[in-house]
């Protein structure tokens, strides 16, 4: 999976939101930002974050994650990624929805 698409997507999507004047994002030491400009509060282009980002993930086994770090005028800063979520490698005996044990294993199918 390229996540350049999903960037590219996201911020397209965040883009064309009405509240948001300019959005881009940049690497910074490996870390993802995004950069919003917009006279809005900081309440409804978290929302609008939210749903660009929904957009860009949908159909694909992601998750993303947007934390605030500072705001100056009309231009808000958050760190933002996409990631793809681990799935467990052993059974903790918790019983749990998705145990590894309930999972089949095309390992174990073929050598029966």
């Amino acid at each position: 999976m390229d996540l350049q698409l999903i960037w590219d997507k996201f911020i397209e999507n965040l883009n064309t939101n009405e509240i948001i004047l300019n959005a881009e994002w940049r690497k910074i030491a490996g870390i993802p930002f995004i950069y919003v400009q917009s006279n809005a509060p900081s309440s409804e282009i978290e929302k609008a974050i939210k749903r660009a980002s929904g957009f860009a993930m949908r159909g694909k086994q992601l998750n993303c994650e947007t934390i605030y770090v500072r705001s100056e005028q009309n231009l808000h800063v958050y760190r933002h990624r996409f990631y793809v979520p681990q799935q467990k490698m052993f059974c903790c005996g918790n019983m749990c929805e998705d145990c590894i044990r309930l999972k089949p294993n095309p390992f174990w199918e073929k050598n029966e």
